[in-house]
């Protein structure tokens, strides 16, 4: 018999497109595609910081030694839509005797808690608050209060008792007016990390 020049194949073998063959490699493809996932990447990470967190620059020595005057930290400006202020937060705050002025300081006595200061010892509800994070060098020996701290405000010091303005300047300090919470320090290098809160208590 001679060849017909056909195959004897089935419908569905006659039906099966031939099979494609496996893309080559391509280096400028991708460095392409690894590129445009870096762009994302750090676009990502550019909303983050500029919507979710402020760099912001510490002038003064009230925190000291936590900060350090000219020091730059990054704040948190939405924390406190989804937790509360806790004592012991370094928090960035309105000064509210000129609101055209920020403040950084640490909060102590929270709403509804009686406040005083005993010759530098800090009483909350009649108990010492103990406070690793103020060394005896910064320490002082004045006295305030005692007060209640009032519904939606805090009271709030500088680590650097001796050159703190404060609470025990201006008073307690509204909520509306605290605007950030200090998470991370950039610079200088030895200060670079989080910036957690000291494992102060009332006993």
């Amino acid at each position: 018999m001679e060849p017909t020049g056909e195959l004897n194949q089935s419908p569905e073998q006659r039906a099966a497109p031939p099979a494609a063959a496996a893309p080559a490699f391509s280096l400028p493809r991708e460095l392409k595609a690894w590129a445009r996932d870096l762009f994302l990447a750090l676009g990502l990470a550019m909303v983050i910081i500029i919507f979710l967190y402020q760099p912001v620059k510490v002038e003064g020595t009230s925190m000291a030694p936590l900060l350090s005057d000219q020091e730059r930290i990054f704040i948190n400006k939405f924390v406190y839509r989804f937790e509360p202020i806790e004592r012991g937060d370094v928090v960035v705050f309105w000064y509210p005797l000129d609101r055209s002025k920020s403040f950084i300081k640490r909060v102590i006595g929270l709403p509804g808690e009686y406040i005083e200061v005993r010759q530098g010892r800090v009483l909350v509800n009649g108990k010492r608050l103990m406070e690793p994070y103020v060394p005896p060098q910064f320490a002082d020996s004045g006295s305030y209060g005692p007060i209640t701290v009032p519904v939606d405000e805090y009271f709030v010091m500088g680590d650097h008792r001796i050159s703190s303005n404060d609470s025990r300047m201006f008073g307690p300090v509204e909520n509306k007016y605290i605007y950030g919470k200090a998470v991370f320090a950039s610079w200088p290098v030895d200060h670079f990390g989080s910036i957690s809160p000291p494992s102060e208590h009332v006993p």
